[in-house]
């Protein structure tokens, strides 16, 4: 059904996100864009085919967007002033509507977005927050013939593996199943008092990176 599109980190402010990234993987982000209808930009990393990391914050130089942003990015306080966390994953979809109907965790409304020439179709819940916590994924269907992977150069970076750490790991893997996507993260149990998480471990050319 569905198949992993992209890793999303936040960042309190893009450049600087970038520069703490870029440090951390030994590799440069590529130039992405604005998206004018949520009010946030972004730079973007290969990662492989169809795959790619997507570091995102609020644009300042953009207008409110008169509604709660993406990625419960107007949530950002507890986000680390210069460095960027791993919050959420986006799975393609080749059926919104399907998927969509299939998940367990509600993903929101079906929004249309544009960006230069690439035109997409993605859940967004209206009040901004994560599906699972962040553990289940936000549903994508690209309506245009390339991927934004297949333009970015290939900087030799690769997802490994994408674990998650959620006090009812029986939920996010019901809600995981329910999409085709169980074998995808591994989901392990934590305490209750403390926060859900995302950890990727991402190949470089100088080696494995824990990012999360």
């Amino acid at each position: 059904m569905a198949a992993p599109d992209h890793l999303v980190l936040a960042a309190r402010n893009l450049d600087r996100g970038t520069a703490w990234l870029e440090d951390r993987l030994g590799v440069a982000l590529e130039q992405g864009g604005r998206h004018s209808r949520m009010g946030t930009h972004n730079r973007l990393l290969h990662l492989g085919e169809r795959f790619y990391l997507e570091l995102i914050a609020i644009d300042p130089q953009a207008p409110s967007p008169g509604r709660p942003r993406w990625f419960a990015l107007d949530r950002q306080e507890s986000l680390p002033a210069d460095q960027p966390r791993l919050i959420h994953w986006v799975a393609r979809s080749d059926d919104i509507l399907r998927d969509v109907a299939a998940s367990t965790e509600g993903p929101g409304d079906i929004l249309p977005m544009e960006r230069g020439d690439y035109r997409w179709r993605i859940t967004v819940a209206p009040d901004g927050h994560l599906p699972g916590d962040g553990l289940v994924p936000t549903l994508i269907q690209w309506d245009v013939p390339f991927h934004p992977a297949s333009r970015l150069p290939d900087r030799g970076c690769r997802l490994m593996k994408l674990e998650g750490f959620h006090s009812r790991p029986e939920r996010i893997r019901i809600a995981l199943a329910a999409l085709g996507l169980a074998s995808r993260l591994d989901v392990h149990p934590c305490a209750a008092d403390e926060a859900p998480q995302l950890v990727a471990y991402i190949r470089t050319p100088d080696g494995l990176i824990e990012l999360d």
